[in-house]
């Protein structure tokens, strides 16, 4: 019997971001070589800046999401806006933490009051509200249209966390893929960059698929007609059962 479209495209994307990874890490730890200035712990941004590309991302397809939501009032826009809002929340948070951890060895501190910084943590704030604003209301539609509210409002910080390093005076270091001025980078590192951003790209596409599937039965099961057993009728008003009568025998 042959396999169903679906699960033949999620074989496929597995496949296609395990290959990602694998050539992402031999590029990013062996082809490219070390930053001259900030040495190995260049190598971080690997992680850093695919993050970073995959929460602008995810975060995009929460404001499409949110407005098919309201527009609709369909509850599939609004489950894929949620499990995009999972994922950009999860790579916000590692994108803040690979910082703290690029920051300490190059600029001797684990947090300084960048405006990179500090807007990227309010995109944080901001997405981990979007995601708590869902339980404050037993009623699905209700919470689907105040998460919708905030996701839309909480994209305004996207641009402004992109460019903060335009805009103001920042330790933060230019950004080196969509800036108007990029910064030079080496062929190799471009190259270990690129394919970085892929497989970050396709597991996330892996992981937004499994969680999308997962509220979907959760929405299923919740809007499911539940049955409601008959009650059962008391001994004094049961139906009498006639007793049939057996004659003795005689010996």
């Amino acid at each position: 019997m042959p396999r169903p479209a679906p699960a033949r495209a999620d074989r496929l994307l597995r496949a296609s971001a395990a290959v990602a990874v694998v050539a992402a890490l031999v590029l990013g730890l062996v082809v490219a070589p070390p930053d001259a200035v900030q040495g190995q712990a260049q190598r971080l941004m690997y992680v850093h800046v695919p993050a970073a590309w995959l929460a602008y991302l995810t975060f995009t397809g929460v404001l499409v999401f949110s407005v098919a939501y309201l527009v609709t009032r369909n509850l599939k826009w609004d489950r894929r806006a949620q499990a995009a809002g999972e994922l950009g929340v999860g790579m916000t948070a590692l994108t803040l933490a690979e910082g703290s951890l690029w920051g300490r060895p190059v600029w001797g501190t684990w947090w300084v009051w960048d405006p990179r910084l500090v807007t990227t943590a309010v995109l944080l704030l901001v997405y981990l509200g979007y995601l708590s604003v869902r339980g404050l209301s037993d009623d699905r539609a209700a919470g689907a249209r105040r998460a919708a509210a905030v996701g839309i409002i909480g994209f305004v910080d996207i641009p402004v966390v992109h460019f903060s390093v335009v805009w103001w005076r920042t330790l933060h270091q230019p950004a080196t893929l969509l800036s108007p001025d990029p910064a030079p980078i080496d062929p190799r590192m471009l190259l270990a960059l690129l394919v970085a951003l892929v497989a970050f790209t396709l597991t996330g596409a892996v992981v937004y698929r499994r969680r999308l599937t997962m509220l979907a039965a959760a929405d299923a099961a919740a809007l499911a007609p539940v049955a409601v057993p008959e009650p059962a009728v008391p001994a004094d008003d049961a139906p009498a059962v006639p007793l049939a009568v057996v004659p003795r025998s005689r010996p």
